[in-house]
């Protein structure tokens, strides 16, 4: 099993990706400090002895903190930090009060809440002198997304950043750093979508026709998580079915 032994935190463990990813990791054999939102879930696989089921709002950087302490404490180490929470809240141009509540809430969630939990995980690994964080990114930080959606990318295109950052200057500590960026994938919050425009009328225009599985991306995340791509250190892997290719 590739994860005997670690101990990983994820946020956005709760559905959708995040929860494929707890799936594939507990099979893998690693502790999951699971971060499921504001509401604790009653999902048995959160009842596991190698799951601590957290919760907290990580647009409040006190909340953050206790997050990262709390599962500090659970194991006294943490191996792996998998930044996979993220929302997906419109900023149209009008009303001004739309357009700065999207930007404030993307930014809050899919940048600075990463950012924040980077932060604590650089320190400790410098401590422990090896670590892995993996950064939930996003096709729309490359290509960018709809008119209503621009705060989105570039809160994504920031994590991006943020990721590359980390990976060339903590690198002599051992610290290691991906950034995924999907497409279009079928999870709880694509499913709306989905229903309201016709599952056709999507896949028509994908290559493999059809939506990607939230398996294949909690899939390679695990291959990182395992410390067997070392040397992709700073990479972005897209997982598009290769509707956006670079």
């Amino acid at each position: 099993m590739m994860l005997t032994g670690k101990t990983l935190l994820l946020t956005g463990a709760g559905r959708g990706i995040g929860y494929e990813i707890a799936k594939c990791a507990l099979r893998e054999g690693a502790c999951v400090v699971a971060h499921v939102g504001r509401t604790q879930s009653k999902d048995v696989l959160f009842q596991s002895d190698s799951v601590l089921a957290l919760t907290g709002d990580l647009s409040k950087p006190a909340d953050i903190k206790k997050l990262w302490q709390n599962a500090l404490n659970w194991k006294h180490r943490i191996d792996v930090l998998i930044n996979n929470a993220g929302v997906y809240v419109a900023s149209p141009l009008d009303p001004h009060s739309a357009w700065e509540n999207g930007w404030e809430q993307n930014l809050a969630i899919n940048l600075r809440a990463p950012a924040n939990l980077c932060r604590h995980a650089i320190q400790h690994f410098q401590q422990s002198n090896e670590g892995i964080i993996i950064n939930m990114s996003s096709r729309a930080a490359h290509r960018g997304d709809g008119e209503d959606h621009m705060a989105y990318s570039a809160a994504k295109g920031g994590l991006l950043s943020l990721t590359k950052g980390i990976a060339r200057n903590h690198a002599s500590t051992n610290t290691v750093a991906y950034a995924i960026a999907p497409a279009w994938v079928r999870t709880q919050m694509a499913e709306a979508f989905i229903k309201e425009n016709g599952e056709n009328n999507i896949t028509a225009d994908l290559p493999m026709r059809e939506i990607t599985p939230a398996s294949d991306v909690a899939e390679t995340i695990i291959f990182l998580a395992s410390g067997k791509a070392r040397h992709a250190n700073g990479c972005t892997i897209d997982i598009t079915g290769a509707d956006y290719v670079r």
